[in-house]
């Protein structure tokens, strides 16, 4: 098995503004100019999902998670179970 030494790392949160918006962020992707403000929204924001995506599979992921993003924006209950099922090709070890 070849070792995943590239991965980027995110989260799935629910907003705590007002607009309560599901949202992603890919930390590892994150510039200094927009890092502490993006972890600060995130840590203020009630957890949904996290993990490590591939590096070399991380287009077809953020598609997916895209994907995941207007179902619940759009109010469509989806779990932490199938959010993991559906990122399940993507995820690093």
């Amino acid at each position: 098995m070849p070792l995943e030494l590239d991965k980027v790392m995110f989260e799935i949160y629910k907003e705590s503004t007002y607009s309560g918006q599901y949202r992603v962020v890919y930390f590892t992707e994150l510039q200094d100019h927009n890092k502490e403000a993006e972890i600060n929204r995130a840590m203020a924001g009630e957890h949904v999902f996290d993990g490590f995506l591939r590096s070399y599979k991380k287009d077809v992921a953020k598609e997916t998670i895209g994907k995941i993003l207007e179902r619940m924006n759009s109010g469509e209950r989806v779990t932490p179970e199938e959010i993991a099922q559906q990122l399940k090709p993507f995820m690093a070890s």
